[in-house]
């Protein structure tokens, strides 16, 4: 399996970045997660259209799949007309949550007729791009959020998607050849209350439980920087697995 940050910022783009999207390969299927702003332009750095297999959306919040918007344009009017249609994997309802937004941007179908819609379930592995993909509900405000446990050839990648403190954490990434965990906060809240990210501390205790291979942080303002031995993704950064 090969790992290709796409984008890794957070809620606000990092200088030059693009927000979150997390390309993987393996046997020749290609599988994004999470497809931000940003992500679309970098993707075609390497290739003048994505030839994509499948995109799994986390959650609903912008920063997360707002490059699905220009990726239609780009199928119907530019240089993805004549590409494959990938399937769209999205949590449970997205299908009429898009048909709603497709309606006040363009047409209903406006996402239904680039991609081909499949909203996955809670806990319920799906096939997609040669990869095996288990969703699992984590902490993000009161937002439906998952993370995604992908696994092919034996190896498995562990993505939190954004997460507050949760015993989901450790169960996603148990034993995993590496977890990429966001850290958004500078420190944890000491007020409470309901939570949607981790500071880096929360991450790194998350993955000590899940006995993971290898611990990548992501999600991270530059203007809070990381204490020296913990690994940050940064756009453009490969890894084999």
């Amino acid at each position: 399996m090969k790992l290709t940050v796409a984008g890794c910022s957070p809620a606000w783009p990092n200088p030059g970045g693009a927000q979150s999207g997390y390309l993987l390969e393996s046997g020749g299927g290609r599988l994004l997660l999470d497809c931000g702003p940003g992500v679309l332009a970098r993707l075609r750095e390497l290739e003048p259209w994505p030839e994509l297999d499948a995109i799994a959306i986390t959650h609903w919040h912008l920063d997360h799949w707002g490059d699905l918007v220009p990726w239609v344009w780009g199928r119907m009017f530019g240089p993805g007309v004549d590409t494959k249609t990938p399937e769209l994997w999205i949590p449970p309802g997205g299908g009429e949550m898009l048909e709603t937004i497709g309606s006040r941007l363009g047409r209903p179908d406006m996402f239904s007729s680039t991609f081909e819609l499949h909203e996955y379930v809670d806990a319920e592995p799906f096939q997609t791009a040669g990869f095996e993909v288990t969703p699992a509900r984590v902490l993000h405000y009161e937002l439906l959020a998952f993370g995604f446990r992908a696994s092919a050839n034996g190896t498995v990648l562990a993505y939190s998607g954004d997460s507050g403190p949760s015993d989901a954490l450790p169960r996603l990434a148990r034993d995993a050849d590496l977890f990429v965990c966001e850290a958004t906060l500078l420190q944890p809240n000491p007020e409470g209350g309901t939570r949607g990210h981790l500071a880096a501390a929360e991450a790194v205790e998350a993955f000590e439980q899940s006995r993971a291979r290898r611990l990548l942080l992501t999600h991270r303002p530059d203007e809070r920087p990381l204490e020296d031995g913990l690994e940050l993704a940064y756009d453009g950064l490969e890894v084999d697995l």
